[in-house]
């Protein structure tokens, strides 16, 4: 029996040979695929194209993979569905490589119809190109399909996505495999953004800090990430990954996107966030659901679309990119939260630092669910887009930070109790930038039950003491351990040291 129930031969076999099959146009250019897509294309006032889609974010409560959920006979036909519409409609076939580690690169090909070649440019512009060798990962987007599903078969490593138009359906069709593949190898996939700082130490010294950065979309990661955190040389700070890494046994950290990010924009502020900003406005750039006036004027500040926004921008047009994407070593990871119940920042231990990965604890946004957008959220990793039992992913981190002796953060990008206080950008680089360099004075909180700084050079944390920006802070403190708890109590394989650590 196939994946499908078929006992037929091998699905990704019966999908077309693109060198020969008449109806594929296989591995055009980004300068023709530009060109098929130019019905659609609005040219803004920096000579990009952008593009408005039917579908403005991922339809993640239509997708279902082999995995986790039982399929039926409907789910295997949208799979048959899929795959008997490659042999009569007109295609573009486009392969490329994710990833770089030779233990984590995938070679990807993606089948999309002609008159969306719009998704393929786009998706194009974040791999980098294939070296010839055969595919270890499908993908099958049909938008005009006439049923909305996402279909996905792990162990194949294919996709069908029907009726859906969004470009994110396709990135992240192969990035969920990514993470999976590497979970099979011993690893960890991670919803997370990597950079490498290099810093003076508090003696003096210059040393080197893997970063990586777990949150949801749209809480900062990206903004985190890429952020150059104002150091000059012979410091600096290299972005290596935005989006999706792989946390390998040996600590090194496996990046998955060569060419492109895939950034938020709503709201996009030249001032907070040059780097970002200036990538998004030039004219490598694709705009997707941004809103643009007829005359290519650009309105990063206005939802017109969704607020979902996004573009794709080049690494080699963000002065933080580093041209590698791995990274070495993971020595710090930081837990972004929204919760304002939580201080700037707080430092884990082991247990806690497990319990913070479990927890994934944010605010929702448009890019995953727009009907509940700015309510308070749990998603385990903060990653959506976890396949296999999700308790068993909170171990396998414990074991790894255990192992790998790495030093463990809870970061809020968000506000504090009543907005009384806000953490912008200024705050939170601050922070990550004395936290490589090793300058944080860090305090037992018995009240908050937290590691939370006692100084941080260049920012009076006395400000930011959350008990005194909220009213009843005891009760509400312990109103939320007590969710936190039940929350924890669903995941029947999590181990009984990180569910008592609950802080």
């Amino acid at each position: 029996m196939s994946e499908t129930g078929m006992e037929s031969r091998p699905l990704v076999r019966q999908l077309p040979d693109p060198a020969t099959a008449p109806n594929v146009r296989y591995d055009p250019s980004l300068e023709e695929l530009r060109e098929l897509a130019a019905p659609d294309e609005t040219t803004t006032e920096f000579g990009s194209p952008s593009y408005v889609s039917e579908f403005r974010s991922r339809s993640a409560d239509r997708t279902k993979n082999a995995v986790d959920d039982e399929f039926t006979d409907r789910d295997h036909a949208l799979i048959d569905e899929a795959v008997d519409s490659t042999d009569d409609t007109e295609l573009l076939c486009v392969d490329r490589l994710m990833g770089r580690h030779p233990e984590a690169s995938f070679c990807c090909r993606l089948f999309v119809p002609v008159d969306h070649a719009r998704i393929a440019y786009a998706w194009a512009k974040l791999f980098e190109p294939s070296d010839g060798r055969d595919p270890d990962l499908y993908t099958v987007q049909l938008p005009d399909h006439d049923e909305t599903a996402i279909r996905v078969l792990p162990d194949i490593g294919f996709t069908a996505v029907l009726g859906s138009d969004y470009t994110g359906e396709a990135k992240k069709s192969f990035l969920r495999l990514f993470m999976y593949r590497i979970k099979q190898q011993g690893g960890l996939g991670l919803h997370a953004g990597s950079k490498r700082v290099r810093v003076r130490d508090a003696d003096g010294d210059l040393r080197t800090v893997g970063q990586v950065f777990m949150g949801l979309s749209a809480t900062g990661k990206s903004t985190l990430t890429s952020h150059g955190c104002w150091l000059e040389e012979p410091e600096g700070a290299s972005m290596r990954q935005d989006d999706v890494c792989g946390l390998l046994s040996d600590g090194s950290v496996a990046g998955s996107e060569g060419e492109g990010l895939f950034i938020k924009t709503i709201g996009l502020d030249e001032a907070e966030q040059p780097e970002l900003y200036a990538a998004a406005t030039d004219e490598s750039a694709i705009l997707e659901n941004v809103a643009v006036d007829d005359d290519g004027t650009v309105r990063f500040d206005e939802d017109r679309y969704t607020s979902n926004s996004r573009a794709i921008i080049q690494r080699d047009e963000l002065e933080s990119a580093d041209e590698e994407i791995d990274l070495g070593r993971m020595d710090q990871v930081f837990f972004i939260t929204r919760n304002p119940l939580m201080p700037p920042v707080a430092k884990l231990d082991e247990e806690q630092a497990a319990v913070a990965f479990m927890l994934g604890e944010s605010i929702q946004t448009s890019a995953g669910d727009p009907s509940r957008a700015g309510e308070s959220i749990r998603v385990v990793g903060t990653n959506p887009f976890i396949i296999g039992p999700e308790g068993e992913e909170g171990n396998i981190f414990h074991e790894l930070i255990d192992i790998l002796d790495v030093d463990c953060y809870v970061i809020n990008t968000g506000y504090l109790g009543d907005r009384s206080a806000d953490i912008g950008v200024t705050e939170s680089v601050t922070i990550l930038t004395e936290a490589a360099r090793g300058t944080i004075e860090w305090t037992h909180d018995e009240r908050m039950g937290l590691t939370i700084p006692e100084s941080i050079p260049g920012l009076d944390v006395d400000d930011y003491y959350v008990p005194d920006h909220v009213d009843n802070y005891d009760a509400a403190l312990a109103d939320l351990r007590a969710d936190r708890r039940e929350y924890l109590a669903q995941f029947d394989t999590l181990r009984k040291v990180i569910r008592d650590a609950v802080y």
